[in-house]
């Protein structure tokens, strides 16, 4: 037998219930949610429930849609790019250095390649603008000698992002114009991590850079370092440089050799295969779940 619980002391009753749908039908509260019907009950001396009751109800009796004359909110999906190769998708942002002054930032503008890694174009300004943005994304175009080939350029929802001045240069250029996510910072994460290894650089000044020409140098020689000496995680511990440059697969065949051979020397230290060095062949900007299903299962 199951147990009689008694119904608790607070439970709406039904007329209560067919009361608060009544109200929420009413020509002056269709078009609202239970957060402003409530209060605005209050302030005619009015309380019938809760907000979280009105809610509960109208779920329960399935009126618990979009409320008034605009379109319901959909949510973004994200943006996902598949990169076979260098120079197919690339992602740009905008990170603050700061100034010997407290309050006061120079802005590192930072174009990466999302297949190698490697940093295709940077410049540092005392102000975020489109027109520099611009000025940056057309010499990287130039200096990668991209000529006709297809090209998607990732960012933030940033005013320097969205400027007309790069959208113009976008057009003309044929690139194809990618966005976060609003209020998703994860959405343009390879921009984000190479700004935290920035950061976090051993002699990365402390205390700010006195001038834009100091700061300019620190990042020039941050870009050499990460470029070419950078050993990255993400790449098996490649240079973007060699990744970007179509080194990789004899430095992998090389790496592969010499544990084979390691191996055939010693057996015995060996409890299985070898390392793995293979790397992906192709690399996600924001993978969705049908990208990682065929990336497991492959």
């Amino acid at each position: 037998m199951h147990a009689v619980r008694p119904s608790p002391a607070n439970k709406l009753t039904q007329q209560e219930r067919e009361q608060v749908l009544a109200v929420t039908r009413q020509d002056e509260y269709k078009s609202l949610p239970p957060s402003q019907i409530v209060p605005a009950l209050a302030d005619k001396g009015e309380y019938i429930a809760s907000e979280a009751s009105f809610y509960r109800i109208l779920h329960e009796d399935k009126q618990q849609n979009h409320r008034g004359r605009s379109k319901a909110p959909e949510p973004k999906q994200q943006s996902t790019h598949i990169a076979t190769g260098p120079n197919q998708v690339y992602c740009w942002d905008i990170t603050w250095l700061p100034g010997s002054v407290k309050g006061f930032y120079f802005y590192l503008y930072l174009i990466l390649d999302v297949f190698s890694r490697k940093v295709v174009g940077w410049e540092v300004h005392e102000k975020e603008s489109s027109e520099h943005a611009a000025a940056l994304v057309r010499r990287t175009y130039l200096r990668e000698g991209l000529g006709a080939q297809p090209l998607v350029l990732h960012s933030d929802n940033g005013s320097p992002m969205k400027g007309s001045s790069l959208m113009e240069t976008l057009y003309k250029l044929n690139v194809v114009s990618s966005y976060s996510r609003p209020r998703v910072s994860n959405d343009n994460a390879y921009a984000e991590s190479i700004f935290r290894t920035c950061k976090y650089r051993p002699d990365y000044p402390s205390k700010g850079f006195s001038d834009i020409d100091k700061a300019r140098a620190w990042v020039l020689e941050f870009v050499r370092w990460y470029n070419y000496k950078h050993k990255h995680s993400g790449l098996k511990f490649l240079s973007p440089i060699e990744r970007h440059n179509g080194l990789d697969e004899t430095i992998m065949q090389k790496r592969k050799a010499v544990y084979e051979a390691a191996k055939s020397r010693n057996p015995n230290r060996w409890s299985g295969n070898t390392r793995n060095w293979d790397l992906p062949e192709t690399v996600c900007l924001n993978p969705d779940k049908q990208y990682e299903n065929l990336r497991k299962a492959g």
